[in-house]
């Protein structure tokens, strides 16, 4: 069937149509509409030259419109390739480097200057030096001295090999991923502001740095400036494109564990673009079924790793997923349960682990709408950005290819819509642990997708569950917008995520799983209710979600709900990619 995005067909009564009324879409495809009548709603079905059905939709006699909303393709292609900029290590002065623009990390001590308002810092000297004391001029009339968020740049006519030479601020000292990672991204705007194709980035200090931190820090600089240069513009009519071709990361060293940190960096931000470009296309593009499809690419571009299951809702229904199937009841877009499983392309596999995550392509709030300015509904796109770390760790992990380790890719697509056929306030849905669910709040649809979710995961052998959504507005509350609350009551596997955290770069924080809280998660007429009072809402969430996993099966449950979305940059963040990557491969042999 061709892809289509949306058709009106006015009705203006309710005998305006024969029984078989044929219509031309805009890429030329028939459909022909047919129509029945019961005493209170109109039942139209669309069909297709090919004779398949489209869809059936019902409709409130008394409503006037039809909108038919497509559900196989992208309204626009996918384009979610990362920018393509190559990274080369060089050890050579960085005054004699030749390129568009030198770019330099300075500490506060770095900007320090003696008695004669020179620069202290060797390599900062010597390039103001080269300069004739220009750099040293230009910083100090504005005001630069290395705190974090400062940064000059001089355009340069002669003295070094290099058009133009930047300094940014690193603060008082720069330790973590987060900060070096940062510096990239600082690297990428100034290219860009300045059409730069070919860049170097320095420390100023490179030589404090330890043997062992060089290649982490080189990697951090090298994925901040690939994540900084990409810009989604896929929907806007007129865009500034980066010219930035090559960076070359001077003073770190050469070699091939260089080289492996460097490949890293790409391969780890290929996935959180990948991850970004999931979470900001709109929900009326990224339906369940193009979800599925995206993840269905990641398998055929490494099918010597991956395989893809993609169950229909019948197939669930066979399984009884009674929770995630109550979600997905009101939507014209059918869910689409997702299976991706990596395997290594040799040797043993030495432990199994689960990823899985939360994929509302769109959220409305089901009959508990949301409503008001602080519901968030235009940006409910953003509510599968579990399932887009998931896919975005499985892209990465496809190009790293680790031995030892098995992985499932596991999430459950679909939307929470209104309609006749939707979940209401009151309903008892079944999990297919056979554990039953009174729903008092059709607006807490995540853990009920995700119940479902999680015992399958478990039944798949799963030794180790990792699990991400955007849950719960009361972790916002909590921990804010650039944190994520971690659940779990396994300290070891906590252990586990939060290094792998620090060495990604991304921020978590436990709360506890307070058992005591469930007691208000107690039904009078099921086994549970799907939402508790609003204190504490984070906890009775995590706590529900721990009634699906199996006893014997280690289990971490991450709440994104803040940092998912930059509110600033009005777009996604990628966030939850670098860390799974990272824990996969301390699990990796």
């Amino acid at each position: 069937m061709a892809s289509i995005s949306s058709i009106l067909v006015p009705l203006a009564t309710s005998s305006a149509f024969s029984s078989s009324t044929r219509f031309l879409t805009h890429s030329s495809t028939s459909l022909f509409l047919t129509h029945s009548f019961s005493s209170t709603s109109l039942f139209l079905t669309l069909t297709s030259h090919s004779n398949a059905p489209f869809h059936c939709l019902p409709l409130a006699s008394h409503h006037r419109t039809l909108m038919a909303h497509a559900t196989l393709g992208l309204t626009i292609p996918a384009n979610i390739d990362p920018p393509k900029v190559s990274f080369t290590a060089k050890e050579i002065d960085v005054a004699e480097w030749k390129g568009d623009l030198l770019a330099v990390g300075v500490t506060e001590k770095d900007a320090s200057r003696n008695a004669e308002s020179r620069f202290e810092n060797a390599i900062l000297s010597s390039l103001d030096a080269k300069l004739g004391g220009l750099l040293g001029q230009a910083s100090s009339e504005e005001d630069f001295s290395g705190k974090v968020g400062q940064s000059t740049v001089l355009r340069i006519a002669s003295g070094l090999g290099s058009k133009r030479v930047a300094l940014f601020g690193l603060g008082a000292a720069a330790s973590s991923v987060a900060a070096f990672r940062s510096l990239g991204e600082a690297v990428a705007a100034a290219a860009k502001s300045a059409q730069a194709g070919h860049v170097a980035v320095a420390l100023a200090s490179v030589d404090a740095l330890s043997a062992e931190s060089k290649p982490k820090t080189a990697s951090a600089i090298a994925s901040g400036t690939v994540l900084g240069t990409f810009e989604d513009n896929r929907y806007k009519s007129e865009s500034k494109k980066s010219v930035l071709k090559s960076v070359d990361i001077i003073g770190f060293g050469t070699g091939p564990e260089l080289e492996k940190k460097l490949k890293y960096a790409a391969d780890v931000s290929s996935g959180i673009i990948f991850g970004r470009k999931l979470v900001n296309s709109p929900a009326n593009v990224l339906t369940p079924g193009v979800l599925a499809e995206e993840a269905s690419n990641i398998a055929s571009t490494f099918s010597d790793v991956f395989t893809a299951k993609i169950l229909d809702a019948e197939q669930c229904k066979e399984l009884k997923m009674g929770s995630y199937l109550g979600v997905a009841a009101a939507s014209a877009n059918p869910p689409h349960f997702i299976h991706l499983c990596y395997k290594p392309p040799s040797g043993p596999v030495n432990v199994k682990l689960a990823l899985v995550g939360k994929g509302l392509t769109f959220d409305s709030g089901g009959y508990n709408i949301k409503t008001g300015p602080g519901s968030l509904i235009e940006l409910m796109k953003f509510d599968m950005g579990g399932s887009a770390a998931v896919f975005g760790a499985a892209k990465a992990l496809g190009q790293i290819k680790p031995l030892g380790v098995e992985v499932h890719f596991i999430v459950a697509a679909c939307e929470n819509m209104i309609s006749g056929t939707g979940m209401r306030p009151g309903d008892i849905l079944t999990a297919s642990n056979g554990k039953t669910i009174e729903v008092n709040n059709t607006d807490a649809e995540g853990r009920l997708a995700l119940a479902d979710t999680l015992v399958y995961a478990c039944n798949q052998g799963a030794e180790k569950i990792v699990d991400l959504a955007t849950l719960t507005g009361a972790c916002i509350v909590a921990l804010g917008s650039s944190i994520a609350g971690v659940f779990t009551p396994s300290d070891e596997l906590a252990k586990e995520v939060f290094d792998a955290s620090e060495a990604s770069g991304e921020k978590l924080w436990r709360l506890p799983l307070e058992e005591s809280y469930w007691e208000s998660m107690k039904s009078g007429v099921a086994d549970m209710v799907n939402t508790g009072p609003q204190p504490g809402g984070a906890i009775t969430a995590a706590l529900f979600l721990k009634q699906f996993v199996d006893e014997k099966v280690q289990w971490l449950h991450i709440d994104m709900a803040g940092p998912v979305w930059n509110e600033k940059q009005r777009c996604a963040t990628g966030f939850g990619v670098a860390t799974l990557v990272e824990w996969v491969l301390r699990n990796a042999s």
